[in-house]
């Protein structure tokens, strides 16, 4: 059984300072999504933002990833200032967005031909996630031929073919049957464990971000600011029946005391 990464004794991956994001539309009130927002991120951890609704969850995974460049503040991954996407970057969205017309093993291609990468040694790569995450044999099946569950795996497989130092993940399995989105924890925690990556998971599920990460970031109501960072304390691999013990329940609590007034966090 393996341990949480101690954050304060490995080298500092990703790290925000006194960022804040306000969204200023032409015909509306100003909206601050992000205030004042310090973390930092270690090499290899596995970090999930929980909060409700609204609270910059996502925002703050679009800065780090280099999609919203226009902000207050700073970001740097590697101790260089994010100024926009870039390769060592990773991102998984809620939905796989797999182009319909391309074979699955096309779709995890993608940022190989985008990037110029070597073909040969990129299709040697995605061969080899694909039997990580159990679709080996699917690489000319196309996306409708997939469950919901194998479509995100394929996402994953996608974000990691190019062997970027960081995933993001946004609320990647928030669509999926309750059944497969364990399944898929499980699954997720199996290739982080094997990968060795730092990822940032953003989720509405306090067990979820409980059963996943080394810590867990928890953010107020807009405007977005962190409200507690949660180490999670519970050795590695985890199970479910984890999530059924003492040392699990007192983590679950701490973080939903933070919500007790709100519905829109499980």
């Amino acid at each position: 059984m393996t341990t949480p990464v101690n954050a304060e004794s490995t080298s500092t991956l990703i790290e925000a300072r006194q960022l804040t994001k306000i969204y200023r539309p032409r015909r509306s009130a100003p909206t601050v999504a992000l205030d004042n927002v310090d973390l930092s991120i270690s090499e290899g951890e596995f970090i999930a933002l929980v909060g409700p609704s609204g609270c910059g969850k996502t925002t703050l995974l679009k800065i780090m990833a280099g999609l919203i460049t226009s902000y207050d503040g700073s970001v740097t991954l590697g101790g260089s200032a994010v100024k926009g996407p870039t390769a060592d970057v990773g991102v998984v969205f809620q939905q796989p967005t797999l182009l319909p017309w391309r074979t699955i093993l096309e779709n995890i291609m993608i940022p190989i031909e985008v990037q110029g990468l070597d073909k040969k040694a990129g299709l040697n790569r995605a061969r080899e996630l694909m039997r990580t995450v159990g679709l080996e044999g699917f690489d000319t099946k196309y996306p409708k031929e997939l469950s919901g569950g194998m479509q995100q795996r394929a996402g994953i497989c996608r974000a990691l073919v190019h062997d970027p130092k960081v995933l993001l993940m946004d609320e990647p399995f928030g669509a999926l049957d309750a059944m497969t989105r364990e399944f898929m924890n499980e699954e997720l925690q199996r290739i982080w464990l094997q990968s060795g990556k730092t990822v940032v998971f953003v989720t509405h599920s306090i067990p979820e971000a409980t059963f996943l990460a080394d810590r867990v970031v928890v953010m107020t109501p807009r405007p977005g600011r962190i409200a507690e960072i949660v180490s999670v304390d519970i050795g590695r691999p985890r199970s479910l029946g984890d999530m059924a013990t003492d040392a699990a329940g007192e983590k679950l609590e701490r973080i939903r005391v933070h919500f007790k007034n709100s519905s829109m966090v499980d």
